[in-house]
């Protein structure tokens, strides 16, 4: 092997690993339009077709232009950003509201959430055991739905005999927290959907 097919190699291997590391913004396809919006009244032949996406990471809500001959299905994975790294079949994508959703993205958000959630749960698990106060009076754990001061206490307890496992490990150990996973779920759909909250603990807003 000559010196310039040596090089070659370790520029690509390079070009490969600086790939590996990017850290993309992930998706979950909520509605695909292939027509665009109805309430656009545009003649058809302006109007892209759109995804209404979620980011699994921070709940960002996405509205992607698509590429008119893309197939995109509800579920699908795209990758919306750094813009470099995006999925071939996304356009351009732009930060959106929980009402500029279509009605089908809003009626899919809560499955899609309940997914994120199963699919990551030690990361949300640990959100129990490590969760901190908020000020002197106001406790993380007593932004989750349900959640009061006596329950705070329970969980507070238990997780200084050690740190919670599972969720099932939660609701064995906490009396009177039956679904765990739920709570979760009912706090991020609060955040994603009600704009006048003092605090957020899981989405993040677009600046």
């Amino acid at each position: 092997m000559n010196n310039a097919d040596s090089s070659t190699e370790e520029e690509r291997a390079g070009e490969e690993a600086a790939d590996a590391e990017v850290e993309t913004d992930d998706a979950v396809v909520l509605d695909f339009l292939a027509h665009g919006r109805s309430d656009d009244d545009r003649p058809q032949y302006q109007k892209d077709p759109l995804a209404y996406a979620l980011g699994v990471e921070e709940f960002h809500l996405y509205e992607c232009t698509v590429d008119d001959d893309a197939t995109v299905s509800i579920g699908d994975r795209l990758v919306v950003s750094p813009s470099e790294h995006r999925s071939p079949e996304v356009a351009s994508v732009r930060a959106v509201d929980y009402g500029d959703l279509s009605g089908g993205a809003q009626s899919e958000l809560e499955y899609v959430v309940e997914d994120i959630v199963d699919a990551q749960s030690d990361r949300f698990v640990e959100f129990y055991t490590e969760a901190q106060p908020v000020t002197l009076r106001l406790h993380q754990l007593n932004l989750l739905p349900g959640i009061g001061d006596k329950l705070q206490e329970s969980i507070l307890d238990e997780r200084r005999r050690g740190p919670f496992e599972s969720f099932e490990d939660i609701e064995e150990r906490v009396d009177g927290l039956h679904d765990a996973s739920q709570v979760i779920v009912d706090r991020i759909m609060e955040e994603l959907t009600e704009d006048d909250l003092k605090y957020r603990v899981f989405v993040r807003r677009e600046d």
